[in-house]
């Protein structure tokens, strides 16, 4: 028969368990809130950036530009993975390293060197015990970011394709859809992807003609530059509200499992104590009819 001390004991820590995955749920709740108003500032002009590399790419001679026109033979790649410095937000780290895995297993070969940058401490910690060649790692990098720090990591990434350290550079992340949904987004970040303009017609796009103050040099070099660093700093955006999101939504689970643990170990004690109860009178009576006898 299990001791009612064991068991009082263990609905003390679940109900202390629950209070802490009770309040890690409303502060993931509190900063998802917060990173749902960045990214719905963030996406507009993210996408009208899109738009205008678009238009550019079609109406303006961009050849010449290493942003633009990429190498003619892609030897180095490196795979910047971005996932949390923490845990506890259920299959977010996870869904990601096995994406990775898949993809460069597919990869393997095809290049001459393949390096990994991490942004997060998760993907680093499980890829640091693997064999392939790790390049920049930016720890708790997300904890606390803005435009201006991810121009300088963009910065980073840019200047090591300048100098020819790698021919092209991909992210990896969380694309936030909704609290309990995110999307895994491999794309190309250096050089740059030229997107499709959304929603323009033939007529429409033939009347662009772009004049460029004080030049086209100036003007596209920032350009471009801008729209590297953008492109980072809305992965990183789209990838904290997604770990919010799935924080939050590990918390309430982890929550809920406490209660319910909680309400089994009440109907155990309870049955526990019953049955000491009932043991005792027996052995009360037993002793009285011994008297009596």
């Amino acid at each position: 028969m299990a001791n009612l001390a064991a068991i009082r004991k263990r609905i003390g820590s679940t109900k202390s368990t629950q209070q802490i995955t009770k309040a890690m749920k409303m502060v993931a709740g509190a900063r998802l809130r917060g990173a749902e108003d960045r990214l719905r500032s963030a996406r507009p002009y993210a996408n009208m950036m899109d738009h205008v590399v678009s238009n550019l790419a079609k109406h303006t001679d961009l050849k010449g530009w290493d942003l633009i026109d990429g190498r003619e033979e892609v030897k180095k790649v490196e795979y910047v993975i971005i996932t949390s410095d923490r845990g506890l937000c259920g299959g977010f780290n996870s869904s990601i390293i096995r994406y990775c895995d898949r993809l460069l297993k597919e990869i393997e070969g095809k290049y001459e060197t393949v390096t990994l940058s991490f942004v997060g401490r998760k993907a680093y910690d499980y890829f640091k015990r693997r064999t392939w060649p790790i390049g920049k790692t930016w720890i708790n990098l997300l904890k606390d970011f803005d435009f201006p720090l991810a121009s300088r990591v963009g910065g980073e990434l840019a200047e090591a394709y300048a100098n020819g350290e790698v021919d092209e550079i991909y992210i990896v992340y969380n694309e936030y859809v909704n609290a309990v949904t995110q999307n895994l987004v491999s794309k190309r970040l250096v050089p740059v992807e030229v997107p499709e303009a959304p929603g323009e017609g033939e007529e429409i796009e033939n009347l662009f003609d772009y004049k460029f103050e004080p030049n086209k040099e100036e003007i596209l070099k920032k350009l471009l530059t801008r729209q590297v660093n953008f492109q980072l700093y809305r992965a990183f955006l789209e990838s904290y509200a997604a770990e919010m999101g799935a924080r939050m939504n590990a918390m309430d689970s982890a929550t809920k499992n406490a209660g319910e643990m909680i309400e089994r170990l009440t109907l155990q004690f309870n049955r526990t104590r019953q049955a000491a109860i009932t043991t005792e009178l027996m052995e009360i009576i037993s002793g009285s009819e011994a008297l009596k006898g």
